[in-house]
């Protein structure tokens, strides 16, 4: 499939320490096998590095050709965003595709959580965005091309069991962020669109949701049952959402929020 040839994406949140399948590395694999050239970045070393060996693997059992790289980058830091950019320009001459896919989410409301934690969830989850945006659009207003993914979550349209408002709140963000973004460049031939996950079975959930249940197996059991479907989903869900909306088949698809979440998001809410 070569749905996304001559594209170079640009995935931020693409790393995976040892490898293991994410959201962002499987958007990554994705969108190497439809034919893009991938340039991951991650604030971890091990993860790029990771990373990196793990989509040329996956790209070689695909029997598609890989062209991409990585760079270690921190995206709460303007400099250092700055320089992944330029770099990548530098090499690749362009960035079709934005993907912003780092996100994380620590637990407690106003009282339990400190107003340090809350600004670190808030620069992680939703000034990145804002940064990897700043530096990339002058580049797709040059070209007169672009399309931005960023990656949201139901959690950011409506509660979903967890006492975690900051997670909640940049993802709501990032919605309205994304449908600014929409609406200010359409014209310019850029589009940006979100993708927003439900209960996906992720590294992410076993490091930082499990402590909120007793064991690992119950918050499995938990999330599969919350699901419509009776079971969670995977990243590559997420991912082969996010390469139809980065693809040029959805070249009229501009400012949507693309629920992937078995129709989580239409039913009432759970209680955990």
């Amino acid at each position: 499939m070569a749905r996304l040839s001559n594209k170079v994406a640009l995935v931020f949140g693409g790393g995976s320490a040892g490898g293991e399948i994410n959201n962002g590395l499987a958007t990554s694999i994705v969108y190497a096998q439809a034919g893009a050239k991938v340039v991951i970045v991650d604030v971890n070393e091990e993860a790029v590095t990771s990373g990196i060996a793990r989509l040329q693997a996956e790209c070689d059992i695909a029997g598609v050709p890989f062209e991409g790289t990585g760079f270690v980058g921190d995206v709460t830091s303007e400099e250092s965003v700055a320089s992944v950019v330029e770099q990548v320009i530098a090499h690749y001459g362009r960035i079709d595709i934005l993907h912003n896919n780092v996100g994380i989410a620590r637990m407690g409301g106003p009282i339990e959580m400190s107003l340090d934690e809350w600004e670190f969830v808030m620069r992680i989850n939703l000034t990145s965005a804002f940064l990897t945006c700043k530096f990339v659009l002058p580049h797709m207003l040059e070209q007169g091309s672009g399309s931005i993914v960023n990656v949201s979550s139901i959690g950011g349209m409506r509660y979903i069991g967890y006492n975690y408002p900051s997670y909640s709140a940049t993802k709501g963000a990032m919605i309205q962020f994304t449908t600014n973004l929409a609406l200010q460049y359409a014209r310019n031939g850029i589009r940006a669109n979100c993708v927003a996950p439900g209960y996906i079975e992720s590294p992410m959930m076993y490091k930082q949701i499990s402590g909120n249940f007793n064991s690992v197996e119950e918050m499995v059991e938990a999330r599969n049952a919350l699901s419509p479907t009776g079971k969670m989903g995977d990243c590559f869900d997420v991912a082969y959402a996010s390469l139809f909306l980065a693809s040029d088949e959805a070249k009229y698809v501009n400012g949507v929020c693309l629920p992937v979440d078995g129709g989580l998001s239409q039913q009432s809410a759970p209680s955990i």
